[in-house]
């Protein structure tokens, strides 16, 4: 992502429960602002346009907030969703300067086929990385195409976009490929049927 998406914020003067809910009835959603030694503001932004945002950009999107007629540049940081009902509850957002480096998870997505006869299982979902705000991959990919079973990937391992450094634990498993569980049960299986079956047309 090379830039921050524009979301208009207000700031709450109203806070706890009930005015979480009522704040949340009126299509938006509460939002704390922090970081840089600053306090933190409650704000409340458009429920719609920042889950947009997050469908566009994914949970580690950079926004360019409008306060009130003042910009920062903030980092979605968490968002908190209803577990049924999907709608967005609450959101952290930490305030970054344009050419900072921040921390953040980004998701991994598996790319290519391994080998036949392999089962792949992926130990991690998300990868500990640093770069700057603006620069954020979206993802990283690991290409799993041809590995054969016995092939460990860890988060050291990994190959990074440039600017891109690893945040996280080097050692840290995030594939392991394996032998896919043997098919030796297959066959008296099968036996067991053309028993049953021949059973039954005896009967």
């Amino acid at each position: 992502m090379s830039d921050a998406s524009l979301l208009e914020a207000t700031v709450r003067t109203e806070f706890g429960k009930g005015a979480a809910r009522r704040t949340r009835r009126s299509g938006n959603v509460p939002a704390v602002l922090y970081g840089h030694g600053e306090a933190p503001k409650h704000l409340s932004v458009n429920a719609q346009a920042f889950a947009a945002i997050l469908r566009e950009h994914g949970t580690n999107a950079v926004l360019s907030l409008n306060i009130e007629g003042q910009q920062q540049l903030a980092l979605t940081k968490s968002v908190v969703v209803h577990p049924i009902r999907r709608y967005i509850e609450h959101a952290d957002l930490l305030i970054v300067k344009r050419g900072e480096r921040v921390t953040a998870d980004v998701v991994v997505a598996l790319v290519g086929d391994a080998a036949a006869g392999t089962l792949v299982t992926q130990e991690s979902t998300t990868l500990s990385i640093e770069a700057e705000a603006l620069h954020l991959p979206e993802s990283i990919e690991i290409s799993i195409e041809g590995a054969e079973a016995g092939t460990q990937i860890t988060a050291g391992a990994i190959a990074l976009p440039k600017g891109v450094t690893l945040a996280g634990d080097p050692e840290q498993l995030i594939v392991n490929i394996i032998a896919a569980p043997a098919a030796e049960a297959e066959p008296e299986a099968a036996e067991g049927e053309a028993e049953e079956a021949a059973a039954e047309s005896a009967e």
